[in-house]
């Protein structure tokens, strides 16, 4: 999935810290060790204000920076190969997420954002290949991509599942999204292509990681940051929030204590130290406690935990899953939107979560008569081991290569496919969704699954993703919009009939 580098080597917590793994040993020996991790970020050292002002220039957006002082001296940040704030294209980039209650925001401003030409690049059968997201947030040492590797690209990697490939040298093979022979598959294609997350919206959420870092170090010297969930599992859209998972240390942590303790620290720092930058900062005390908080500079959401690393781990998983098969986004995609629009898709109203509703379409696309997903963790235990160290995750699936699925349905037929399987096919009483077996399992006896309404098996610590649904009326209204949207696409085949808004409403 991504290349290997040799800087990658030094891991970024203590030796007491470290897990030994088998891992590195079935890795191939040949990829250059010049590649970048797509989380290593080339940055010169620079401080909050200098680095807000940075991320102004790129969101367009420095009127609505707090003034920095003249002793600041703005440096340059590169990504990659490419200096966010060396273009005038810059300045109509993403200017953040639309929210109602931003009132204090202009609409022009709010709607550049929406009207951003940026696409990114989807390929056919090249699983996870970042394509314009090629700087995600995986900390790693400062490391400077090899120019040769920019200009031809990496023989060794051409033939691995999936590639970190620069898209300013795209493979003139390659193939592009699915081809739409009618108009439902046509309507998912274009919600897709309208709704995606752009390399904008992924840049500066990466900025503010990056930035964030670099001040939580300050408390916790040898914590990371770490962007994970649909930012960077190939299911974001321009709407989505920013997840961020604060890992101290590589070891078991106590929830309702020690990560308690280390969010609160967090959060002070914001309310203080960096007030000028995020705004309303708030503890959640949930299962998984968070904190909650808003960048100024680009308006985007983010939700921060601590040690929560199964994120981290299924963030890659997914990933995978979202490149090997290249219906797979556009199919998500589409039922995230169907799912929030019926207002099904709120896991703290007692809905679905949206990695709930991503493993349940993996789950369906898995247990077709001819399959179009497979069982990456049954097929590749090694790629994908729960005991990893976290710094060499975002290696793992490098070596996978492409699923050829037999099964050639369509986009439009999928869609009616996935609603019947759910509304007439699944036995939800005594059965769970396990991606990780790539079947419907029986239901275990133990209490995570005893009583509940719906069963969705976590891939790595095999917890209940769908434990939130916890009432029969909500169950019962889930089940009956999985119901009466397959009846509406087998008879109509449109999908204004089920998601009946217009484009730019959609997009956000």
């Amino acid at each position: 999935m991504f290349p290997n580098s040799s800087n990658l080597g030094r891991p970024p917590f203590p030796s007491k810290h470290q897990q030994q793994s088998n891992f590195f040993n079935v890795l191939p020996v040949n990829i250059p060790p010049t590649l970048l991790s797509h989380q290593q970020t080339v940055v010169p050292p620079l401080n909050f204000h200098t680095a807000v002002l940075s991320r102004a220039l790129l969101n367009g957006n420095l009127a609505a920076t707090p003034t920095v002082t003249s002793t600041a001296t703005l440096q340059p940040m590169t990504y990659g190969n490419v200096s966010p704030v060396s273009t005038s294209g810059a300045l109509t980039a993403f200017q953040g997420r639309k929210r109602q209650s931003e009132q204090s925001v202009s609409r022009n401003v709010k709607r550049q954002r929406i009207d951003s030409q940026n696409s990114d690049t989807t390929v056919v059968n090249q699983a996870v290949p970042l394509p314009e997201e090629r700087r995600g947030s995986f900390p790693g040492p400062i490391s400077i991509q090899s120019p040769s590797f920019l200009a031809c690209g990496s023989p060794a990697l051409a033939r691995c599942v999936p590639p970190l490939r620069d898209t300013l040298f795209p493979d003139p093979t390659e193939a592009r999204l699915p081809l739409a022979k009618d108009e439902l598959s046509q309507q998912v294609l274009e919600l897709f292509q309208a709704c995606r997350q752009q390399a904008s919206d992924l840049n500066s959420k990466e900025l503010c990681r990056t930035e964030l870092q670099r001040e939580i170090q300050l408390i916790f010297p040898q914590s990371r940051l770490y962007l994970v969930g649909s930012s960077l599992n190939g299911f974001g859209t321009r709407s989505s929030d920013g997840d961020l998972c604060l890992v101290v240390k590589e070891e078991p942590m106590n929830q309702k204590t020690e990560a308690r303790r280390i969010l609160s620290s967090v959060q002070k720092l914001f309310s203080t130290k960096l007030s000028s930058y995020i705004e309303r900062p708030q503890l959640i005390r949930a299962k998984v406690p968070i904190v909650k908080f808003r960048d100024k500079v680009s308006y985007v959401e983010f939700d921060l935990n601590v040690n929560n690393v199964v994120g981290i781990r299924n963030t890659f998983l997914l990933r995978t899953y979202a490149f090997i098969e290249n219906r797979v986004r556009p199919l998500v995609l589409v039922i995230k939107k169907w799912a929030s629009f019926h207002e099904i898709n709120d896991a703290s109203r007692g809905t679905l979560s949206s990695y709930s509703l991503v493993l349940m379409v993996l789950h369906y696309l898995q247990t077709l008569p001819e399959p179009i997903l497979p069982s990456l963790q049954k097929n590749y235990p090694e790629c994908f081991d729960p005991t990893m160290q976290l710094h060499l995750v975002h290696q793992a699936p490098c070596t996978i290569p492409p699923y050829i699925s037999k099964n050639g349905s369509s986009l439009g037929d999928l869609l009616i496919g996935f609603f019947k399987y759910y509304a007439t096919e699944f036995d939800w009483s005594h059965q769970m969704i396990s991606v990780r077996e790539a079947k419907a399992i029986p239901r275990p006896d133990g209490i995570e699954w005893r009583n509940k309404f719906i069963c969705v098996e976590e891939p790595f610590d095999g917890t209940n993703t769908a434990r939130a649904v916890h009432e029969k009326q909500k169950f019962d209204m889930i089940r009956g919009e999985f119901a009466q949207a397959w009846r509406v696409l087998r008879d109509k085949k449109d999908l204004k009939c089920i998601l009946p808004l217009r484009a730019d409403e959609l997009k956000r």
